[in-house]
């Protein structure tokens, strides 16, 4: 009895440790491509990723199929993993659907934030606005993803967070490679506006914030693509 019970908690262990090792190499790979070092239509292979993480083959694999099925990476017969291209148009169409999710999740947290989430939520937009005055685009988008997480945890919708995160990368890629032409200043104090109300615990300031936020943003997507 208590030797079957041990194999079943080895197992148990064995799965949490490849679950684990799988979710490190998906974010050290997504940060690769957000950051564009890996490039737009770069080719990846598996042996190559496991090399440069430090990561078991298996677990960048179980990581490459999450990517892919996210849209970031495509996987071509007899040719091989390539990281997807940038498509501006594709932007608009991300922001078009952020919207609403984006406003509920903001107003939910703003509602049900507990005072250290919106203690810790102060001091990564504080850090945020820092980043982007400094110019410090890696920094800036870590502390965005801080937010986020503040965000998910305190909205307690796990459906919107998985559906919401997806379309951050993408986004975020896009800004960092359009980075020159992007007012990073101006866009983290629209940060800073939207996610201090939620910090407050203003549902409605905070619902203001994200448009104001998304508007910006959508204004500086067409500006790229030609439109404004």
């Amino acid at each position: 009895m208590n030797n079957r019970l041990n194999e079943i908690l080895d197992v148990h262990r064995d799965n949490q440790d490849a679950e684990s090792q799988t979710e490190h190499a998906y974010g050290l790979i997504e940060e690769m491509i957000v950051t564009l070092e890996l490039p737009p239509g770069a080719s990846v292979s598996e042996a190559t990723l496991s090399a440069r993480t430090g990561i078991g083959r298996t677990p960048v694999r179980m990581a490459l199929k999450r990517l892919e099925h996210q849209g970031l990476i495509t996987s071509l017969p007899r040719k091989g993993v390539f990281i997807r291209q940038l498509n501006v148009e594709d932007q608009l169409a991300i922001l078009e659907v952020r919207r609403p999710v984006e406003r509920m999740l903001a107003m939910k947290a703003a509602r049900l934030a507990t005072k250290p989430q919106r203690d810790s939520l102060r001091f990564c937009v504080d850090c945020l606005v820092q980043a982007a005055i400094a110019g410090d685009v890696h920094r800036y988008l870590h502390f965005d993803q801080e937010c986020d997480r503040i965000i998910y945890a305190t909205s307690r919708n796990a459906f919107a967070t998985d559906f919401v995160s997806q379309l951050y990368t993408h986004s975020r890629r896009f800004w960092v490679a359009h980075s020159q032409a992007t007012d990073w200043v101006r866009i983290a104090h629209l940060h800073s506006d939207m996610m201090n109300a939620v910090a407050d615990g203003d549902e409605e300031r905070a619902a203001s914030g994200l448009e104001a936020l998304l508007d910006y943003l959508e204004g500086a997507c067409r500006e790229v693509l030609g439109l404004a």
